[in-house]
């Protein structure tokens, strides 16, 4: 296992690229939107930012660290943050009540 570890080693400047064999699934796809999301949720966090709802965008902010795990650990808790994200991100925008959109766990 040791030369298969070596020779992973020596393609890592793969990684991010085309030929990254691991970055099509659907897992790693995932995590590439999660990042589009979560700069998009900070844009539009900051653009509203004020002294009566910092501590809301504090919490916002702070969302991506319940996402862990692999498998079906991180699938579980993805869902607990989309949740939480839906019910905050409502509240942030003044919202009376927060409206859970389904989003997929995997991305296409």
């Amino acid at each position: 296992m040791l030369p298969v570890f070596s020779l992973l080693r020596r393609l890592k400047f793969l990684r991010g690229t085309k030929l990254d064999i691991f970055g099509y699934t659907a897992e790693r796809r995932t995590e590439r939107g999660l990042i589009a999301e979560y700069e998009a949720l900070v844009d539009e966090v900051l653009g509203r930012l004020a002294t009566d709802n910092h501590a809301l965008a504090v919490e916002l902010a702070a969302l991506p660290d319940g996402i862990r795990g692999y498998g079906h650990v991180k699938d579980a808790n993805l869902e607990k943050v989309r949740r939480k994200w839906a019910d905050l991100l409502a509240r942030y925008r003044g919202q009376q009540r927060a409206q859970v959109i389904r989003m997929p766990i995997r991305a296409a």
